[in-house]
């Protein structure tokens, strides 16, 4: 448990610096949507293209682990729906807009800002591979479908002009401006290619690659203060935490258990990559869904409370999970 700790303390700890300069304005909040786009546009894609160019192509994309994590997210997503979402006549729960961003937070983990650097510094470079399928999946398959699902119907909740194809085409859209999967989509090509950026522009890249795992945690921190500042409803703590427990408890143990039955079925799948899988699940929320929340119309202050119980309890439901989990990592 002490190595473990020795790694989770520094990654978290970061993020609670963000989050204290934010709130004490040593960072003004100006400056964070700057540092969230010098992360998002520059340092992690360049962090992502030096793990793809390095790793071969089938450790890089496992089908049997995307296949894994894309049915628990799926899962993991109508669950939430179904359990958050108001029924004509119920007292407690959302509208259906609502309960699709609860649902995004709930299955998707902070995989890119967080997870990458996180679990390769707890397990090594080959750790890489299994989180960078979860990105790609998170991205493409689940933004989309949840966004989609807040599209189908209007901001009161009523039923809405059904255009199911063309919330699904903008979604995608929107997923394909992220610079994330054409980065590990470039450092592929490189990979099986065995191309090499000239000299110069291999240091640049290093050099804004490792810039990514600090001010990503940092940024983190930051956008979470924010988050908070701009939401615009006070939400009951039943409307929040249980959504919250569901990525946290649920998210990794229905990884797990779909993992296992896929290896009892006789497909390949490795300890190593399903411990990482795991692992990957039980990330705290992403903290740019907050952003997302907010420029579709949705409760950013659900959203934000989701994400900030998700990563407050995450540095001792990943910890102890990790260090239940170390010794079946080679198996």
């Amino acid at each position: 448990m002490q190595a473990i700790l020795a790694v989770t303390v520094p990654f978290f700890a970061l993020v609670l610096f963000g989050y204290l300069a934010a709130q004490r304005q040593v960072l003004p909040e100006a400056a964070i949507p700057g540092l969230n786009a010098y992360v998002l546009f520059f340092a992690l894609p360049c962090m992502l293209f030096r793990f793809g160019s390095s790793m071969p192509f089938d450790e890089l994309i496992d089908p049997v682990l995307i296949g894994i994590y894309a049915i628990g997210a799926l899962l993991l997503v109508f669950f939430t729906v179904a359990a958050t979402w108001r029924q004509p006549g119920a007292a407690r729960g959302v509208d259906l807009k609502n309960a699709a961003f609860g649902a995004l937070v709930a299955a998707f983990p902070n995989t890119g800002f967080m997870g990458v650097p996180l679990l390769v510094a707890l397990f090594g470079d080959r750790a890489a591979g299994p989180v960078i399928g979860t990105i790609l999946t998170d991205l493409i398959m689940t933004s989309t479908l949840c966004i989609a699902i807040a599209q189908s119907h209007q901001a009161t909740g009523e039923p809405g002009p059904s255009h199911p194809l063309a919330s699904i085409s903008r979604s995608l859209r929107g997923a394909l401006t992220n610079p994330l999967p054409w980065a590990i989509a470039l450092g592929a090509v490189f990979g099986a290619s065995g191309l090499a950026l000239p000299g110069p522009v291999s240091q640049i890249v290093k050099m804004l690659g490792d810039s990514a795992t600090p001010v990503a945690l940092f940024t983190i921190g930051a956008v979470l203060w924010r988050a908070g500042q701009h939401a615009h409803s006070r939400t009951p703590v039943r409307e929040y935490l249980p959504v919250a427990l569901f990525k946290l408890l649920i998210h990794p143990l229905l990884v797990l258990s779909l993992g296992l039955l896929a290896r009892r079925a006789g497909l390949p799948v490795s300890g190593f990559g399903l411990t990482v899988l795991v692992l990957a699940a039980a990330l705290p929320s992403a903290s740019n869904v907050s952003l997302l929340a907010e420029r579709y119309g949705a409760d950013n202050g659900r959203v934000a409370r989701i994400i900030m119980a998700s990563t407050v309890l995450a540095f001792a439901s990943f910890s102890l999970l990790a260090w239940l989990l170390g010794g079946g990592m080679d198996v």
